[in-house]
């Protein structure tokens, strides 16, 4: 089982998956660019992953930035890291920006597509992977498996 270790104490990891607006329709938005496989067949897959690398994750889904930012400073204290599909938010959200550097847990950013490869202009922004140590894009939902995987092998 994977572990860390503080003040001597052996813990088992917990990883935070938190995907933002409008991912609750991965499946059905899209997908010529998102693909079929819905948010409860991610989760099911980083769930199956978890247990396979013996560490705890928890999935967490919302619409409201307030909500993910609430969810993030309630759990990221207790958590090993984070990954971060921040939706929309990337391209905006000052707010989860700072949340993010303001955790001491390290966050993966994720994303389903290439953000460089899609037509919109405004989709090449990402205003919240400088608080990232990591960004995987246009690898389609493997990427949060990726995503976890660094964080568990990850060296605190």
């Amino acid at each position: 089982m994977r572990t860390n270790v503080r003040n001597g104490r052996s813990r088992v990891k917990r990883i935070l998956v938190v995907n933002g607006p409008n991912l609750n329709l991965l499946g059905s938005r899209e997908p010529e660019i998102y693909g079929t496989t819905t948010l409860a067949d991610v989760e099911a897959m980083v769930q199956r992953r978890a247990a396979e690398l013996g560490c705890e994750v928890t999935c967490f889904q919302s619409n409201s930035e307030g909500a993910i930012l609430d969810f993030l400073q309630r759990e990221a204290p207790t958590a090993s890291g984070m990954v971060i599909n921040p939706g929309a938010l990337t391209h905006y959200s000052y707010a989860l920006y700072d949340c993010l550097r303001a955790l001491a847990a390290p966050v993966v950013e994720v994303h389903i597509s290439n953000l460089h490869a899609r037509v919109e202009g405004f989709r090449t922004r990402d205003v919240t992977a400088p608080a990232a140590v990591g960004v995987i894009q246009g690898l389609g939902p493997r990427g949060y498996l990726m995503a976890m995987e660094y964080l568990v092998d990850r060296d605190e």
